[in-house]
Formats: C-alpha cells, structure tokens, sequence
C-alpha cells in the first residue's frame, strides 16, 4: 500500500468501487451492489481505512436476470433481504467521497455512469462534481498485451493468493485496490492517467461521455503511454 503514498499527497483520499448491475445500459439497467475501499494515510501509514458494501434495492416488480444471478450469486431474494433505498446509498456514498477524494476503478467509464446515474435519480449529482477520477483498465492497457480482464491484472502482478476476481463488488474492489498498489510499484506514472481514459478505437469513444474526463483512442501493443499522445494544449506543452 505504500507505493500509493505519491497519490495520497495530492488527495486526502482514494475511494477505489465497483458496481454489479442488471446489464450494461445505465439509462435502463439497475445497479444492485455498490461496493468500495476507502485507502487513506492513518497512522503515518498507507492503508484501507474504511470497507463499504451495500445491495440496492430494485423498483418493485423489477427481477435480477438469472444470467446476473449466474455471474454474480446475487438473487432477487437477497436484495429484497438485504437491500437498501436507494435515497440511502447515495447519502452513504456521498459521505465516502466528501473532500478531496479521488474516485478510482477497474473500467472506470463504466461504474461512474451507473454512478451518475443514480444520484441523478436518487440523490445530489452536485456532490461528484469536481471529483478527480482514475481508470486502472486504461493504466493496464498501457502496461500488458491482450487481455485486459481484471483477472488478468490479478494474475499478471502475481496477487492471486491475496484477492480474486469474483463478480462480487465486494471482492472486486479490493483487488481494484491491490491492482493500483502493485502498478504504483511498476512505474511511476499513475497521477498522468487522472482523468484521462483510453477507449478501443474500433468501438470508438463513449456516447455519453463525462465532462471531466478526457478520451483518447488506445491501441493495442501502442509504443507510448497514452497520457504522452495528449494534445499539447492539453498536456502542458
């Protein structure tokens, strides 16, 4: 955890999240987990200081898939046991992400959509507003060939014996958390990928993309890191 301290100098803290949903399309599907791990300095020492997880509640009538349930062991039964309002989830994530936090995530374009989504339904969207934002998929695009899975990071740092990639939130967000510390060790760079997201060029950049974050395509087996082909303007220069 301490190669993450270069990070914590900037922001008083990293929330690192992961979502499980009903599907893909945010403007139509549902998130039913909401997960993440608060790392912080405590004690003059990098650590998670604090573990969140939390089912969501559906709206009434609505089901989880069973190709959900296969993926993930979440039941409609369990949510309906165990979920929470979704007024609730976002007052809870909005206390986790007050201040000068930084919001990290494996395929961070996609769980900050759902994100989005939420609190514009349920709660104050204005409390992301701001909010630094880090993509560690793009971050392992640059790093290693195809594929780019998180169980592929896991394996590629060596970290199968501590985390796993389960399709649980819980689960997913810690090894997130591992990901991050062990490609801080790597290399050096990763405050050069705030806010900046690769996307496959044959898919082409998201349709509803987020206002503070810049795309850039991000080919396979590219010779440079993504953040060096930033426009100059962009990029200091």
């Amino acid at each position: 955890m301490e190669r993450l301290r270069p990070l914590l100098e900037r922001y008083d803290r990293i929330l690192v999240f992961d979502t499980e949903t009903t599907g893909l399309h945010f403007g139509q599907d549902e998130i039913i987990q909401f997960s993440a791990a608060l790392v912080a300095i405590q004690d003059g020492a990098v650590s998670i200081v604090e573990e969140y997880d939390r089912l969501l509640l559906l709206p009434v009538g609505k089901q989880v898939p069973p190709e959900i349930t296969r993926l993930t062991g979440i039941t409609t039964q369990e949510i309906l046991e165990q979920g929470i309002p979704k007024e609730q989830a976002c007052r809870e994530i909005s206390d986790l992400i007050d201040g000068n936090t930084l919001l990290a995530a494996y395929n961070a374009h996609f769980d900050l959509s759902f994100l989005y989504h939420l609190f514009a339904a349920h709660g104050d969207p204005g409390c992301l507003k701001g909010k630094d934002k880090l993509d560690l998929l793009t971050v392992y695009r640059d790093r290693r060939d195809y594929p780019h899975r998180l169980s592929s990071a896991i394996e590629a740092y060596g970290l199968q014996d501590r985390v796993q990639n389960s399709h649980r939130a819980d689960q997913d967000a810690l090894a997130t958390v591992y990901v991050m510390a062990a490609m801080a060790g790597e290399r050096e760079d990763l405050l050069r990928y705030v806010n900046l997201f690769g996307y496959i060029p044959k898919y082409g950049p998201p349709r509803r993309p987020i206002r503070s974050v810049t795309y850039l395509p991000q080919p396979y087996n590219s010779p440079r890191p993504l953040y060096q082909t930033l426009p100059c303007n962009l990029n200091g220069g």
